[in-house]
């Protein structure tokens, strides 16, 4: 397969994002820091944007239909409301830092969903994501770097 495609593709994952792209990029496919940053960059926005945008109209018309789905997302919401102080309390700094720091769990498709959970407007959200997708990047870019340096 391409290495671009390849390195696209895993930045999309929920798992992998740029955390697992940038290096794989960098190290194995050993492309220029600008191009790995750049591919791997659009590549981790794309899915939270979506997100972002069809999460809302996907729950209403599963709340409307059916209501084990009603009751899920109910829960769902308190649940996450109840874990997820920081990104309530500071807004888009806090969900930027969220999205920012490069560890399982914690990237820009765990913090679109957090964000759509807690009410948080679109426009708000998609500037959070790509803001801490980019620090995110050079986290990781730097930390790839320093591993290079190393050989």
């Amino acid at each position: 397969m391409n290495p671009y495609l390849t390195v696209f593709l895993l930045a999309m994952t929920p798992v992998g994002e740029l955390r697992a792209s940038l290096p794989l990029a960098l190290l194995f496919y050993k492309m220029p820091v600008e191009v790995a940053f750049l591919i791997s960059y659009i590549g981790n926005i794309i899915p939270p944007i979506l997100i972002i945008f069809l999460l809302d109209p996907i729950y209403k018309f599963l709340s409307e239909r059916f209501t084990f789905a009603r009751h899920f997302f109910e829960w769902l919401f308190r649940r996450t409301r109840s874990k997820s102080s920081i990104i309530e309390r500071y807004e888009m700094i806090g969900l930027i830092i969220f999205i920012a720091i490069p560890l399982p769990l914690t990237g820009a498709w765990t913090g679109s969903i957090a964000a759509f959970l807690l009410g948080m407007k679109p426009k708000r959200s998609i500037i959070s994501v790509l803001a801490g997708v980019f620090i995110a990047g050079i986290i990781v870019t730097l930390s790839t770097l320093g591993v290079l340096s190393l050989f």
